[in-house]
């Protein structure tokens, strides 16, 4: 499977593209600004629009090296180019989650002596979990981190990604954030390294925005003791969650 597409073009919402192969319900394209969700960002929404007539995007199957466009109705689409879709306000939220939570898990890192991220995932409402392995930690402490969080924001500090080998991306320090899943290689063997600029990197593959200011700021709603290793943030987008 190619490199998504969205990773390299996060601002193409739209895209005039062909369909390459149908099936019954869902169909393939030979280029598609959707990202099919995965590292706990979930999957963009969208539409897909042909000379009369259009259906909704319901889902992304990857299979064989190929994405699937799950439509939300079979139809029998023409041979001329399609437009591809993304909703943007909902691409805009993912954006500004994942871009968040990369500040948060930054700062717990630097705080908490490289604590690891056990699990993470965004949702529709504007909030999202992170998890991490912090068996000693002072919620205080970690409440604590809020002002420094949006102070990261207001300064929007540039972000922005590259491509270095696997071996490269183990073997260089804090690079690998997660305790037990390892970022999947591009097609070419490559790991995708996104940096805040003067804050932080490390190996991702979703999408964020182009700069910190972008987001709005966020608070932390909670923190809970999960298991004897795991400390649970919800944050949430002010005005959102």
């Amino acid at each position: 499977m190619a490199r998504h597409y969205c990773l390299d073009n996060p601002d193409t919402l739209t895209l005039t593209t062909t369909v390459t192969e149908t099936a019954p319900g869902r169909l393939l394209l030979d280029e598609s600004p959707f990202y099919p969700g995965g590292g706990g960002q979930l999957p963009d929404r969208g539409l897909l629009r042909w000379t009369g007539g259009e259906s909704r995007i319901v889902g992304f199957e990857a299979q064989g090296g190929k994405l699937w466009h799950v439509l939300a109705e079979p139809v029998e689409l023409p041979p001329s180019p399609v437009e591809a879709v993304v909703d943007p306000v909902f691409r805009q939220l993912m954006r500004e989650l994942h871009t968040s939570l990369h500040i948060v898990n930054a700062l717990v890192y630097q705080s908490f002596n490289g604590a690891l991220v056990t699990g993470v995932q965004m949702n529709e409402d504007g909030s999202a979990r992170i998890d991490f392995d912090l068996p000693e930690a002072d919620n205080d402490r970690l409440r604590a981190l809020e002002p420094a969080i949006n102070d990261v924001i207001r300064q929007n500090l540039p972000v922005r990604d590259s491509y270095i080998t696997e071996s490269a991306a183990f073997d260089e320090p804090g690079l690998i954030r997660s305790r037990s899943v390892a970022p999947p290689p591009a097609p070419d063997g490559t790991i995708r390294i996104v940096e805040i600029v003067g804050l932080d990197r490390q190996a991702c593959g979703g999408t964020h925005l182009a700069a910190t200011g972008a987001s709005r700021p966020i608070r932390i709603l909670k923190i809970d003791n999960k298991g004897r290793h795991n400390r649970r943030l919800r944050i949430g987008l002010d005005g959102a969650a």
